[in-house]
C-alpha cells in the first residue's frame, strides 16, 4: 500500500508557501494545541531551497573537464619522474601534498605501488631524519601496512630535549600527526604524542611574542594540526584548507596546484546538481511548515554525506544518505522535544510494526511523520532492489524501528527522571546517535560486491569497527551539545551520566570523554577484522563518518543551528563559491 503527502516544503528564506501547506499546518498546530509541549528554538536554516536552486557553476562545462584530464596527465608523468630520480624524502612528500589537496583518488594506483616498493625495501630507517623517518610510518599506517612503533625510539631524546625539538617543528608536526595512527598499547608513540604537542604549544606561544620571526607557513600547519590532527579531519575540509596553505609554499608545483583547484570546483559544480535534487524532493515531501517544530537540516545533511565520501562515483550514495538523514532529523526532534510520551511510544509501535493502518490513532504531526518516513524508505528499496536486484525493505524497517526505540529510551529516561549509569547511556547512545543507519546505507550503496559476512556483521550489530566510529560520534556531539540541551532540559548526556556515576567534576568527565575518544580512534585503528571482510570505500566511510562529527562540532553546535562564521565558510566554500585558479602553460 503506497500513501503520498501531498504539498511542499518551504524553507524560512523561501518566497511562497502552498495554500496546502498553510492549511494543514493550521490544521496541525489546532489539534496539538490542548497539549504542553517543549521547544527547542531551533535556528532557522542558513540555506534553504531558494538558495540551492540558485547555485550555478561554469565548472560543469566540458572544457574545464578536458582542461583536468590533460593536467591530471602532466601530475601523473611527474609522480613517475620523481618516483624514477627523486629521494626517498621528496617522494613521500609529493604523496603527502597529492592526498592533503584531494586528488589522491585520482593516483591511487601508483601511490600504493610507490608504498609497496617503499615498504619491501624496508631499509634507512636509520637514515631517515625525524621528519621523513614520521611522514614514512604514517603515510605506510595510513595505508595499511604493518610498521613497528620501534622506528621512533632513536627520536625520544631530542622530542625530550625542549631547545633541540623547537629547532625542528617539521620533525615535531610530523611525529604529531603520525602519533594519531597508533594501535591500542602502543606507549612509544602515546609518549611522542604527548612530547611533540607540548612543543607545538609553545612553539606557538614563541611565535606569538616573537612576530615577523617565524615561518609564518609553520605556524599555520601547526595552529591547524592542534585544532583537529590529519587523521581526524574530513577529507574535504582538509583539501580545501590545504589548497590555500600549498599555494603559500615556496616549493609548490603550479600543475598540481591547477589540477587540485579544478578538482575541487568540477565536484563542486557535482554536487551542486546533486543538491538541487535532494532540495526538490525535500520541497515536494512537504514536511518542514508541517512540522515547525523540527530542523530543515538538508542542505547541512547533504555536506556531512560528502564529509563520508566526495568521490564522484558516491552520489546516489550521499542523495539516498541525505535523504535518510533529514527524516532522521525530523524524528530526533519529535522525540526530544516535541513528543509526549504516550505519542512516542504509538510512534515508535507503528514503525516497528510498518503499517499504515496503525497510525490511525496517531496525532496528525506524527502521520505526516510516518508516512515521509514510510515512503521515502520504501522507495528507497525499490530502486536498490531495481539496480542491484536486493531485497533489503526488511533492514531497512529494521534499521527504522532501533532508531526509533533507542530515541524511546532517552525518552522514558527523560519523563521518569532517571539518570543511566554510563555503561547504560553509551549501550543506547551509540545507536540513537545514527546507529548503523548511514554505515548499512552506505554499504548498500556504495556499489561494491555486497557478501553475506559483511552484510550481517552490520545488521547485527557486531562489527566493533563500525561500533567505533558510531561511539566517537556520540561522545564528539556529547562534548559540544551537551551544555545547552541540559539548558533547555533535555535527557543526560554522557558528561552528566560520568559526573554521576563517579563523583567528579564536569572538567574531569569531559577529559575522561576526551581520552575516550583518542582510545577508540587507537581502537579502529587496529581492527583488521572489518578490514578483512569490508571493502575499502566502506572502511573510508566509516572512519570518514567518525571525522566529519569532528568537523560538524568543532567550532560549536552546527547541526543545531549555532553556525559561526567558521562553519558557514566551510559550507560556502564547499558547495557555493569556485576556488579562483591561475591558468598554467601545458607547452
Amino acid at each position: 500500500m503506497s500513501l503520498t503527502i501531498q504539498g511542499q516544503l518551504s524553507s524560512p528564506s523561501d518566497s511562497a508557501v502552498s495554500d496546502y501547506q498553510l492549511m494543514m499546518s493550521g490544521v496541525i498546530a489546532k489539534s496539538e494545541n490542548s497539549t504542553t509541549r517543549r521547544s527547542a528554538n531551533y535556528k532557522a536554516s542558513d540555506w534553504g531551497h531558494d538558495f540551492v536552486q540558485s547555485l550555478k557553476s561554469d565548472y560543469a562545462e566540458e572544457n574545464y573537464t578536458r582542461r583536468s584530464e590533460k593536467l591530471k596527465e602532466k601530475v601523473r608523468l611527474m609522480f613517475a619522474d620523481q618516483v624514477c630520480r627523486g629521494s626517498l624524502s621528496s617522494t613521500l612528500k609529493l604523496i603527502n601534498a597529492i592526498q592533503r589537496l584531494g586528488v589522491s583518488y585520482h593516483f591511487d594506483g601508483e601511490i600504493r605501488a610507490s608504498l609497496d616498493t617503499i615498504n619491501k625495501k624496508n631499509y634507512g630507517w636509520e637514515k631517515d631524519d625525524l621528519f621523513t623517518g614520521a611522514l614514512r610510518f604514517r603515510l605506510l599506517r595510513q595505508h595499511r601496512y604493518k610498521v613497528s612503533q620501534d622506528v621512533f625510539k632513536r627520536f625520544m631524546e631530542e622530542m625530550t630535549n625542549t631547545s633541540s625539538a623547537l629547532n625542528d617543528i617539521q620533525g615535531m608536526l610530523s611525529v604529531y600527526e603520525a602519533s594519531f595512527y597508533a594501535l591500542d598499547g602502543e606507549d612509544i608513540l602515546d609518549e611522542a604524542r604527548k612530547l611533540v604537542t607540548e612543543v607545538l604549544k609553545e612553539y606557538l606561544l614563541s611565535s606569538a611574542k616573537d612576530q615577523g620571526n617565524t615561518n609564518a607557513i609553520t605556524e599555520r600547519l601547526v595552529r591547524h594540526a592542534l585544532e583537529l590532527p590529519f587523521h581526524w579531519i574530513a577529507p574535504r575540509v582538509e583539501a580545501r584548507w590545504y589548497i590555500d596553505t600549498y599555494e603559500m609554499m615556496q616549493d609548490m608545483d603550479p600543475f598540481l596546484l591547477e589540477f587540485a583547484k579544478l578538482d575541487f570546483n568540477i565536484l563542486q559544480a557535482k554536487y551542486q546538481d546533486e543538491l538541487k535534487h535532494i532540495s526538490r524532493w525535500w520541497k515536494e515531501l512537504g514536511c518542514i511548515e508541517l512540522l515547525s517544530f523540527s530542523r530543515n537540516r538538508f542542505v547541512e545533511m547533504f555536506v556531512w554525506t560528502i564529509w563520508c565520501h566526495f568521490e564522484p562515483e558516491f552520489d546516489i550514495s550521499r542523495e539516498e544518505i541525505a535523504k535518510w538523514g533529514a527524516l532522521a532529523t525530523l524524528v530526533d526532534d519529535a522525540y526530544d522535544v516535541y513528543g509526549t510520551l504516550e505519542e512516542l511510544n504509538m510512534f515508535t509501535d507503528a514503525v516497528e510494526r510498518w503499517d499504515v493502518n496503525k497510525i490511525v490513532d496517531l496525532p496528525d504531526y506524527m502521520k505526516v511523520l510516518f508516512l515521509a518516513v514510510y515512503n521515502t524508505t520504501n522507495a528507497i528499496a525499490y530502486e536498490i532492489l531495481k539496480k542491484r536486484g536486493l531485497d533489503i525493505l526488511s533492514d531497512l524497517k529494521k534499521v527504522w524501528a532501533d532508531f526509533c526505540k533507542a530515541y524511546l529510551v532517552e525518552a522514558k529516561w527523560y519523563y521518569s527522571g532517571y539518570m543511566p549509569t554510563f555503561e547504560e547511556y553509551m549501550n543506547n547512545g551509540w545507536i540513537s546517535a545514527c546507529g548503523y543507519s548511514m554505515p548499512l546505507y552506505a554499504y548498500l550503496l556504495q556499489g561494491n560486491e555486497i557478501t553475506k559476512e559483511a552484510l550481517e556483521c552490520i545488521k547485527n550489530h557486531s562489527s566493533d569497527f563500525v561500533r567505533y566510529s558510531l561511539m566517537i560520534i556520540r561522545l564528539v556531539d556529547d562534548l559540544q551539545t551537551s551544555s545547552y540541551e541540559q539548558e533547555r532540559g533535555d535527557t543526560p548526556k554522557a558528561i552528566q551520566c560520568y559526573m554521576h556515576q563517579n563523583g567528579v567534576s564536569e572538567t574531569i568527565a569531559r577529559e575522561h570523554i576526551k581520552q575516550m575518544i583518542h582510545d577508540l580512534w587507537q581502537k579502529m585503528n587496529g581492527d583488521e577484522y572489518s578490514r578483512s571482510i569490508f571493502p575499502r570505500q566502506f572502511i573510508d566511510f566509516v572512519e570518514n563518518f567518525a571525522r566529519s562529527c569532528h568537523c560538524i562540532y568543532q567550532f560549536e553546535d552546527w547541526y543545531g543551528g549555532k553556525a559561526g562564521p567558521e562553519m558557514k565558510n566551510r559550507v560556502v566554500s564547499l558547495i557555493e563559491k569556485p576556488i579562483q585558479i591561475k591558468k598554467n602553460s601545458l607547452t
